[in-house]
């Protein structure tokens, strides 16, 4: 009886983490900031503390994907790892963010699809795809989140996500508050910028 009941809690459990529906996912033009509104939808439902979202883990999350551009494998997976120091000599000098504010990554997630899907598609089928990403999302460490995601012509399109345990406004901070970014593909969440053309033209292909 009692592992009939556990059993059921679990499913409870995945049913409201899951379903789209129960997030209030509105599309303000930027799908990026989409996915840290149903993350954090999603945390709250477990009585999880919401996450800081942070432009710098943002745009260094669409740098990650960007450079593995040539690597979705046929079951939504990415086959690429940068190495480590790319996210202090690559991608933050990139992203613009101060070098003294980078904090701790303390997680992150990779996804692709051969065709671009709504966020709360994306989160669903592509982000949440095991019990390791479940168990990321469901981290208590985390303290802020980035987003980054980009589609290449006739190509896969590719969202990764970034978390940190960092302080709100005292990690990974952009100078002069993201302004010198010259943003030329896809979106990232916190970003003062509209999506690049690449990135709108995902709805025009719905």
């Amino acid at each position: 009886m009692m592992l009939k009941k556990l059993c059921c809690f679990v499913w409870l459990v995945l049913y409201h983490l899951l379903l789209p529906a129960f997030v209030s996912s509105k599309d303000h033009g930027n799908p990026a900031n989409d996915l840290v509104e149903i993350i954090n939808e999603n945390r709250t439902a477990l009585k999880l503390p919401k996450l800081n979202d942070s432009p710098g883990l943002g745009c260094m999350a669409l740098q990650y994907v960007e450079l593995c551009k040539d690597n979705c494998t046929g079951n939504r997976a990415v086959n690429c790892k940068p190495p480590e120091d790319d996210f202090t000599e690559v991608f933050a000098p990139n992203c613009g963010v101060e070098l003294p504010t980078f904090g701790t990554i303390t997680g992150h997630i990779v996804g692709c699809e051969s065709k671009y899907l709504q966020p709360s598609e994306a989160f669903s089928h592509v982000i949440i795809k095991d019990n390791k990403a479940l168990s990321l999302l469901r981290n208590k460490s985390h303290k802020e989140v980035g987003v980054g995601l980009v589609g290449f012509h006739k190509g896969p399109f590719f969202w990764c996500i970034l978390f940190s345990d960092g302080q709100t406004n005292s990690t990974f901070v952009l100078e002069d508050r993201g302004k010198g970014i010259k943003q030329k593909t896809g979106c990232y969440s916190g970003s003062t910028f509209p999506c690049s053309y690449c990135a709108w033209s995902f709805h025009s292909i719905l």
